[in-house]
């Protein structure tokens, strides 16, 4: 649906087709001042999602406000590539283990834990008030996610060599240009924007302090900015120790996210990993 149709459905409580066969319905003052309101929100630059309370992302439905970042299409590449991993790796005598690093609504952690009926998801968010709409949203979805407050890894919950995969959207915009982006991104919160002068603070961080973390040849997945790439690798590169083995294209064929594996095992018992880019030519 277009943002009209997004906007009339949810306000009306109509369905899609019902906008354009009851033409001739006169609607009460009630819903013609919340019609009004809206559209002198929309007009102002505040997003349709923050408007209507919802978004969708990968067929799921999230509640979301300007606590949290709007979940975005691309960010749907990062879940669909975890998945694959998830799917494709041996966890011998437990379930397997995923942490999502600033989850935000909860968006990435609660899709996985809709296709992965094995995982069990952990999530981190240093925005309590992030981390009730999170909360809400898994009782939305109707899926278990074990939510921790803390500043990427600093949280006394979190025990080491435990996750099999890491994944995060972390903030990846320059500060420098966050003024500069169309209306409806400063509407959303900074913190889940600003990725530093350069936008690779949060890239150096979890680079480095995320390997405790991960079981023998676990996986960090990572979402990352247009042109990010060769930055990203040399962090990677710098701090030497994880294997990058693939960089995932979205569907405008950017480079939108990195999977790399902490190469600890030695005996090749890890099952294969085949990526979109490799699936997909």
């Amino acid at each position: 649906m277009n943002e009209a149709e997004l906007l009339f459905t949810d306000i009306l409580n109509y369905d899609r087709h019902r906008l354009y066969t009851d033409k001739n319905i006169l609607l009460d003052k009630g819903k013609r001042q919340l019609i009004s309101q809206a559209l002198r929100r929309r007009i102002n630059g505040e997003p349709i999602q923050y408007i209507i309370g919802k978004a969708q992302f990968l067929g799921l439905e999230f509640k979301v406000n300007k606590d949290v970042l709007i979940p975005r299409p691309e960010t749907e590449i990062l879940v669909e590539t975890a998945i694959k991993l998830g799917q494709g790796s041996r966890v011998v005598g437990d379930r397997l283990k995923i942490l999502d690093i600033g989850t935000g609504c909860g968006c990435i952690a609660i899709s996985l834990a809709k296709f992965l009926s094995n995982a069990e998801i952990y999530a981190i968010d240093v925005s309590i008030k992030s981390l009730k709409i999170a909360e809400e949203n898994t009782k939305l979805n109707n899926v278990n996610i074990k939510f921790m407050q803390g500043d990427l890894f600093n949280t006394y919950n979190l025990q080491p060599t435990t996750y099999n995969l890491i994944v995060s959207n972390p903030p990846y915009i320059p500060t420098a240009e966050i003024n500069k982006l169309q209306p409806e991104i400063r509407y959303e919160p900074r913190i889940a924007l600003d990725g530093g002068e350069d936008g690779l603070d949060f890239y150096r961080r979890l680079i480095q302090k995320s390997p405790p973390y991960l079981k023998p040849a676990g996986f960090l997945i990572l979402e990352i900015g247009d042109k990010q790439k060769e930055a990203i690798e040399k962090i990677f590169q710098k701090d030497d120790i994880f294997e990058i083995i693939d960089i995932v294209q979205d569907y405008n064929n950017i480079d939108r996210v990195i999977v790399a594996r902490h190469p600890t095992l030695k005996d090749g018992s890890v099952s294969a990993y085949c990526g979109r880019k490799n699936q997909d030519g």
